[in-house]
């Protein structure tokens, strides 16, 4: 009796064995998220300066690049950027003469659909940010003789930096949960691996509260650095 609860010890500590299957999941979870960061940071930044832009028709793109991406739920936009763009992709494809079917990687798929959604609403963290800094001091920057690439590393960026971390951070911390959605396009990830690995012992459970948990370790170790990035440029505020 007491070998058997021994086995059944050691078998619940390495997960049925799926212990280095799941954790193989988990650190691809943990690029595509940071892989989408740069894509939505990129196009959030540029739909920032397209909303604030002088061109009233690149801000009417941008306007509804945010609408309709904050408007339809990240798992039909999942399903349709996936499945719609292998139909467009293919279909370019065989009208150029190409009769080989063309499939599309779920890691690729999954960076660029959910770096295209989190940058419709970063979007709006940089709008606000870039908003929050004094016109006047970019004016004074001009006047000094600067160029514009100067004014807004040297006084805009640090700025809109401290103003948009807290919602930046939101946005990470939903992004690293909406990460989940790609095991429907079949990429392996760890809500994926847990799946297989559940539907395999029959234990549900087990998997996916070590999945949850596992997430609560990303988004706490993210809490930490934000704060540590909202301190830090918020030094000289904090003197004033």
């Amino acid at each position: 009796m007491q070998s058997r609860l021994s086995v059944l010890r050691q078998d619940m500590f390495n997960l049925y064995g799926y212990f280095g299957s799941i954790m193989e999941g988990a650190w691809i979870t943990l690029n595509l998220a940071l892989s989408s960061l740069v894509v939505a940071v990129f196009l959030g930044i540029m739909g920032a300066l397209g909303r604030l832009s002088n061109s009233k028709p690149l801000r009417s793109i941008t306007l509804a690049y945010t609408s309709i991406i904050r408007g339809i739920p990240d798992l039909v936009l999942m399903l349709l950027i996936f499945y719609g763009g292998q139909m467009m992709v293919n279909s370019a494809a065989f009208a150029l003469g190409y009769e080989g079917y063309i499939d599309i990687n779920p890691y690729i798929a999954g960076v660029a659909t959910i770096g295209f959604i989190f940058g419709a609403y970063m979007t709006e963290t940089f709008r606000g940010a870039i908003m929050a800094v004094s016109k006047g001091q970019l004016e004074a920057g001009a006047v000094y003789g600067m160029t514009r690439l100067q004014v807004f590393f040297r006084i805009l960026a640090p700025q809109m930096i401290r103003y948009a971390i807290p919602s930046f951070g939101n946005n990470w911390l939903v992004m690293i949960k909406a990460t989940a959605i790609v095991s429907v396009i079949g990429l392996d990830d760890m809500v994926r691996k847990a799946g297989l690995a559940a539907g395999s012992t029959r234990k549900p459970f087990t998997f996916y509260i070590f999945v949850a948990f596992n997430y609560l370790i990303f988004t706490t170790i993210s809490t930490y650095l934000l704060s540590w990035a909202e301190r830090r440029y918020s030094l000289g505020e904090r003197r004033a």
